[in-house]
């Protein structure tokens, strides 16, 4: 009788940490959701779109520190061109250009970027698998940066035009100043 409750205890133990292993094995690091958009209906969509394998940044936190942090941009050309965040740098995301941000030291903390995080999200996993330690994904982005009244930069100049990427998108830009184009 002991001999056998040993050996259940032995073989539950051993069960436990099989699974245990098996889920560290085939899981991405998920990091908690520690942000928000101001619209409950946009924070709903966004969550639904990431998986968290990048740590997030609330807009505020990113544009209260923004010093301390590179913005690249990982939209494609056309929407970078109609607005993005000042001083940021494009990557792009269909065939990112690796080039523009070469010199981005490895332990410089980046906030990556689109329109609403899902591709930020991924650029933002390479550029963890390529070496570089720091890297954020801004929550809502672009999107929610606009809404929350954030200047956008096109040509060195401030700008009231926003990119939303398709029509549909375009709803979750919210800014009564904005101009939406896609």
């Amino acid at each position: 009788m002991v001999q056998q409750n040993f050996n259940n205890m032995l073989r539950a133990k051993l069960l436990l940490l099989l699974a245990l292993n098996v889920i560290s094995w085939g899981a991405e690091a998920q990091y908690p959701k520690q942000a928000g958009c101001s619209q409950q209906n946009f924070d709903q969509k966004v969550n639904e779109y990431l998986s968290y394998t990048v740590p997030v940044i609330d807009v505020d936190r990113a544009n209260k520190d923004k010093d301390q942090f590179v913005f690249i941009d990982t939209r494609e050309k056309d929407e970078f061109q109609t607005s993005h965040i000042q001083d940021a740098l494009w990557l792009g995301y269909d065939q990112p250009q690796w080039q523009n941000i070469k010199h981005v030291s490895k332990n410089q903390k980046i906030v990556v970027y689109c329109s609403i995080g899902y591709r930020s999200e991924k650029m933002g996993e390479k550029l963890k698998k390529m070496g570089y330690v720091n890297v954020y994904n801004l929550y809502g982005s672009i999107f929610e940066w606009t809404n929350r009244n954030y200047p956008v930069f096109s040509e060195g100049k401030k700008t009231n035009y926003i990119h939303t990427y398709n029509k549909s998108w375009s709803k979750w830009v919210t800014g009564p100043k904005l101009i939406k184009v896609w």
